[in-house]
């Protein structure tokens, strides 16, 4: 760093190309999902068709794992944000011995690796006696994405002035009253925020889903089976484009949604 504040040029250099070569192959995907050519990846390109868009979802098996992708999603979206919640305002409110170690208990399923965190789902649900199937994948997409919420809503609680809820007791409200009028407006974006997060790392989680999902088959499971089958190469670019946007979509939302919350609480301080 320079002493007027600014970066040297070779600093954005190496900055810039790194991003670029982070990127590269998803720029490459998303070009190739739209190239007339059946080759896997021809260059250069030789022209622009959208019958490779209109071939996947004319395809049964994509359709279903699309379908299947979206209903684990969603209900692993809206047990997060139940589950998350609750968890925020019972950590958040009260203080008592071990909550640090719950604490650091509950946000371990997002720190570990994917791959303990799928061994040991596997584990239990085998202890358990339980099939692996469509619930299994949800118990194990949840695990991970109560944090997401969890984390969202528990920073929005800590910004929101507790003279607030004691303004609205003092009033004569209830419980039920004071949650409704006070408290979920001041989440209302954490929640959204974490939720189109939870939403997102569902939708494209692959490493838990391998060892939950058992003859299931998501979206994520059916690209890597496409791996082994390289005449179906356009098409598996048009599908993997689907899940980036599927994926980037929500992250951009709940980005400018959870900065825009922010930027308005600081300027009424």
């Amino acid at each position: 760093m320079r002493s007027d504040g600014k970066c040297p040029f070779w600093l954005k250099f190496v900055a810039f190309g790194g991003i670029f070569f982070l990127h590269f192959p998803i720029i490459v995907i998303a070009a190739y999902a739209f190239n007339t050519e059946e080759s896997a990846f021809s260059f250069p390109l030789q022209g622009f068709t959208l019958k490779w868009f209109a071939a996947a979802f004319a395809r049964q098996d994509i359709l279903d794992a699309i379908t299947l992708s979206l209903k684990v999603a969603s209900i692993t979206t809206a047990a997060a944000i139940v589950l998350g919640t609750m968890a925020a305002a019972a950590l958040y409110r009260r203080s008592f011995f071990g909550k640090e170690t719950i604490t650091l208990i509950f946000i371990l399923p997002i720190a570990l690796p994917g791959i303990i965190t799928g061994i040991a789902l596997l584990s239990a649900f085998r202890m358990a006696g339980w099939d692996l199937n469509f619930w299994t994948i949800v118990a194990g997409h949840t695990t991970f994405c109560v944090v997401v919420v969890y984390n969202n809503v528990i920073a929005r609680f800590r910004r929101t002035s507790q003279n607030l809820i004691e303004a609205s007791m003092d009033l004569g409200a209830d419980g039920m009253q004071t949650f409704f009028h006070i408290i979920l407006p001041n989440i209302a974006t954490a929640l959204l925020a974490g939720g189109v997060l939870a939403f997102a790392l569902s939708f494209d989680e692959i490493i838990v889903t391998t060892f939950t999902a058992g003859p299931e088959r998501t979206l994520p499971i059916w690209l890597l089976n496409q791996l082994t089958r390289p005449r179906d190469v356009p098409i598996t670019n048009v599908v993997a484009l689907v899940v980036m946007m599927a994926t980037l979509i929500p992250i951009l939302c709940a980005y400018y949604m959870t900065r825009g919350k922010e930027s308005i609480e600081g300027s009424g301080k």
